[in-house]
């Protein structure tokens, strides 16, 4: 408990300082923000978290109780909860728009009530794709609602929500920020909240935050080319976003430290192989997303 207590005071402090460079409201003058985003810049020069990808996905079925347990066993900071929704309306954990990948079911899942998204095996599929960390106890594994991994986990842990479709899921964001509400994940200051939420879509992202302000949220980021980020895109950003997540195989060192003096944290996806996590923290990155956080964290013991 000590151990994640201190982490959770690192981490809040890095976004309670990245949040003091979005672009307020009112006007300020150019002296006053180019101080903060130095001090942010400063501040943040010695931070990377771990941010477990579905969970333990190396080890366990993605976007399960099992997988998210195993992940801050392995040292993750912040557990990725990847939301759809049921036919009923309830959040559910899991990637996909469909349960064919993960499950031994078919169709959308927004076809489903969530007692017939119960009634799948969430597990079997990863014994039969990785045998070599098969378990049978995987295959009793179930879909998690968003309010039973709330419930189970509680606020003693850090969580990073990404609203996936969200346009296909009418109602997604309030719900969302009901059950937010509902455990006390929500802080009185961006620095208090235990929660990050993520999104490739910006409207989803600004729904969120003229809902609540303090939650912090990232800016999800597909590149077909090598990456880059003009000063326009920037200003758009800082409007409501504390950072961006890009695909790390587009971006570089330049990208990092563009975003980097901008106030903004940059936390890549997918890093799974021991170079990029060496060279994603030697350019300055704030963190990263990975299927192997036991890996990044002895990377990580290593460099301090």
């Amino acid at each position: 408990m000590l151990k994640i207590s201190l982490k959770l005071l690192s981490v809040l402090t890095l976004i309670f300082l990245t949040s003091c460079s979005v672009t307020p409201t009112t006007t300020t003058t150019t002296t006053t923000t180019t101080t903060t985003t130095t001090t942010t810049q400063e501040k943040m020069n010695d931070q990377f978290i771990i941010i477990a990808h579905r969970g333990a996905s190396a080890y366990s079925p993605e976007h399960t109780i099992d997988s998210y347990q195993m992940a801050l066993e392995l040292g993750a900071d912040y557990i990725e909860i990847d939301l759809q929704m049921t036919k009923d309306g309830e959040l559910v954990a899991l990637h996909d728009h469909t349960v064919d990948r993960t499950t031994n079911g078919k169709g959308h899942v927004r076809s489903y009530t969530l007692k017939e998204l119960k009634n799948l095996d969430a597990g079997s599929w990863f014994n039969e794709e990785f045998p070599s960390q098969a378990n049978p106890s995987f295959e009793s594994l179930k879909i998690p609602t968003l309010e039973e991994i709330f419930q189970y986990f509680g606020d003693d842990v850090l969580y990073y929500i990404e609203t996936k479709k969200p346009s296909i899921y009418p109602g997604m964001e309030e719900k969302l920020v009901e059950l937010l509400r509902k455990y006390n994940l929500i802080g009185e200051q961006i620095h208090d909240s235990k929660v990050i939420l993520q999104s490739f879509s910006p409207e989803s992202l600004n729904h969120i935050h003229k809902m609540e302000p303090t939650i912090p949220l990232i800016q999800l980021l597909s590149y077909k080319q090598p990456a880059m980020l003009t000063k326009n895109e920037l200003t758009k950003l800082k409007e409501y976003a504390v950072g961006v997540g890009p695909n790390f195989d587009m971006i570089s060192e330049e990208y990092i430290k563009t975003a980097r003096a901008a106030g903004l944290l940059v936390h890549p996806y997918t890093v799974n192989q021991t170079n990029d996590m060496e060279k994603l923290i030697d350019w300055g990155a704030t963190g990263a997303f990975t299927n192997y956080s036991d890996t990044l964290y002895n990377i990580l013991k290593q460099t301090k």
